[in-house]
């Protein structure tokens, strides 16, 4: 969960998840769909397809035990090598280095690496310094002060440098380029991508489709999408459904790492005769005070509460 979310916001959803599955076997034998629905919110749901791929990895083909190497844990759905090296040290008590953003961040003002970390030889440079510096024992002693130490002191913004018990050794410091350094990634515009959500609604239900296991909210339950109006008129008459009464509420948008999506809902009553459009595969009619456990994405659950106030 701490890949690419911040402590604070992973505390109650770690709890929750925790809660509901509190062993590999649990996980394993959980519905993707319940999986989801305790992530909803976190974002980045391929970690969570990952984790219970891995669950079930690991019942089937390691007798329910995780591998104890770097190379063996490395090898699971989802963990790289930072997030191996994480586990080996902090729960397996293994010398082994990590490299998250904190870590990054402390050493390339440390020792005044210029360059951004996503290219290659600056990647290479940071990794070696880390294997380098990463004790033989106490590594995860090591490594849980090095992400405190990022995270705390060493932050991206206004660091504490006067506090800092690397303050002496700071490259960084001692040349002032902290506020340069990490060298950040060239902001490129982000592209943006328009569509039509059709909102069926009856009475306190709408109408959820199921979306493709891989690519954009992979395996989350959304509202049907269309590239265009004239693509959503379309498929509104291929169902004998009418649009004349439909409501359009305003565009929203909803950014992700690479671009924007703004989205406009088209909100339509149905009667409840109209059961052919719940025939459809993957499409299920949902309630917000549905017991039933479903992953949605953060834009859908807002929409849906709106809608069922």
């Amino acid at each position: 969960m701490l890949q690419q979310t911040q402590v604070a916001t992973v505390i109650p959803y770690f709890q929750r998840f925790i809660e509901n599955f509190p062993r590999l076997e649990s996980l394993a034998a959980a519905k993707l769909d319940d999986v989801l629905h305790y992530w909803s919110g976190l974002g980045y749901y391929a970690r969570a397809r990952n984790l219970h791929k891995t669950a079930n990895l690991l019942i089937d083909e390691h007798q329910g035990l995780f591998p104890e190497t770097v190379e063996g844990l490395s090898a699971l759905p989802g963990i790289g090598r930072s997030t191996a090296g994480a586990i080996a040290s902090l729960a397996l008590g293994q010398p082994a280095p990590i490299l998250d953003g904190n870590v990054k961040r402390v050493l390339s003002r440390c020792f005044a690496i210029q360059g951004w970390s996503g290219h290659s030889a600056v990647l290479k440079k940071l990794w070696l310094l880390s294997e380098t510096l990463s004790p033989k024992y106490r590594a995860g002693d090591y490594n849980q002060a090095m992400m405190d130490l990022g995270a705390t002191v060493c932050t991206r913004a206004k660091p504490m440098c006067i506090e800092c018990p690397l303050n002496k050794h700071c490259l960084a410091l001692q040349e002032g380029s902290v506020s340069t350094l990490p060298t950040p990634k060239k902001r490129a515009v982000l592209p943006v991508k328009r569509c039509y959500w059709l909102v069926s609604k009856k009475q306190n239900e709408v109408l959820l489709q199921q979306r493709p296991a891989v690519g954009l909210w992979g395996s989350l339950w959304a509202f049907p999408s269309f590239d265009s109006f004239e693509e959503l008129n379309d498929h509104c008459e291929q169902q004998g459904i009418d649009l004349v009464q439909a409501e359009t509420l305003p565009e929203k948008r909803h950014t992700f790492s690479h671009y924007h999506l703004d989205y406009t809902p088209i909100i339509c009553s149905v009667n409840k005769s109209t059961r052919h459009i719940a025939e459809q595969t993957k499409t299920c009619w949902y309630q917000s005070t549905s017991h039933v456990k479903i992953g949605l994405p953060k834009p859908v659950s807002q929409l849906i509460e709106h809608l069922t106030k």
